[in-house]
């Protein structure tokens, strides 16, 4: 084992100057510490060319208003929250998209039965009756459409991911802030010890300095009880900061592992979303498809009208006699 030497037992000088040394190389901000800029070798990224939830997050941060600071763990809860209501705001698109499908199928289904040019004869009569018909199949697929569209992109953007998404995030936010609360309470006893270290280390050398010069009558056995103080205030200083530094790597590791389950949540979130949205590219593309289908018979139908044809079966049905008129004799 390593015998460390207690702050208290070191002279003022060397104690000073293992502090500038302490100061110079790193700093708290927020009741955590990091090491300075160019202080030390550059900290290597935990999952380096990846833009890892885990290597971002570790500072806070000024709200937008800069009245508040938000922690990094924070700001990964708020993309959570935030992406939940962006899933919300897709499903609520796509139901407006199913209702101006119902709405155009309704209004299809509706023209194609109104009488218009219903008398129409002929192979041309037979086209105009096909087109409104394909007028009544064209409803038929996009009321399909919409109903697909309800089952395989709207219901499943609305339903991943409940109501208990909210409280599991809760339960993270509450897991971290406690593990921030105990290093803030470390971090208190830290410099409440360092300074209990700091106010004996003060009364020795002022006991040791009076000796010296005699202006006082301390025997050597209170400058030893003085030394005994400094040196327990030390050891109470190393213990709490041995305390702290337990209390930051619990709250580092559990910042790893969380933040990573935020990650690996968030791709689940986005490949969902990319999932279904494909999915309803493939829905409309079959839709124009079939869409088309609808227009085969009308095409094959217009393709097939026949203006001789036509005059033909009209003529024979409404001719009124094919004696034409001759000369009077006198």
């Amino acid at each position: 084992m390593f015998w460390r030497k207690s702050p208290g037992s070191l002279s003022p000088a060397r104690r000073q100057n293992k502090e500038r040394e302490i100061k110079e190389t790193k700093t708290t901000i927020n009741f955590v510490t990091f090491p300075l800029p160019h202080s030390t070798p550059e900290q290597q990224l935990l999952k380096p060319s990846e833009w890892s939830y885990c290597d971002y997050f570790w500072a806070d941060k000024k709200d937008p208003q800069g009245t508040t600071t938000v922690s990094g763990f924070e700001v990964l809860l708020q993309k959570q929250l935030k992406g939940k209501q962006m899933q919300k705001e897709m499903a609520e698109f796509i139901r407006e998209r199913i209702k101006i499908e119902e709405e155009y199928a309704k209004n299809l289904s509706k023209l194609s039965q109104i009488p218009l040019a219903a008398q129409e004869e002929g192979t041309l009569g037979e086209a105009w009756a096909q087109l409104k018909k394909s007028l009544a199949d064209e409803a038929e697929v996009h009321l399909k459409f919409s109903s697909k569209l309800q089952s395989e992109v709207e219901k499943p953007l609305l339903t991943f991911r409940g109501d208990n998404f909210k409280k599991d995030m809760k339960k993270y936010d509450h897991h971290i802030a406690d593990l921030r609360k105990q290093l803030v309470s470390r971090y208190a006893a830290v410099e409440k010890a360092r300074k209990a270290l700091a106010d004996r280390q003060k009364d020795l050398e002022v006991k040791t300095q009076q000796l010296e010069i005699k202006l006082s009558n301390k025997t050597e056995e209170d400058i030893k009880k003085a030394r005994r103080k400094s040196t327990q205030a030390g050891d109470d200083l190393m213990r709490c900061v041995d305390l702290y530094n337990q209390a930051q790597s619990k709250w580092f590791e559990e910042m790893v592992t969380t933040s990573l389950e935020l990650e690996r949540l968030e791709v689940e979130r986005v490949e969902m979303i990319q999932q279904h949205l494909r999915q309803y590219t493939t829905l409309r593309r079959e839709t124009d498809m079939f869409n088309q289908s609808t227009l085969e018979p009308v095409d094959q139908l217009l393709q097939s009208v026949d203006p001789a044809k036509d005059r033909e079966l009209w003529v024979r049905e409404h001719k009124t006699g094919d004696l034409r008129p001759v000369d009077m004799d006198i």
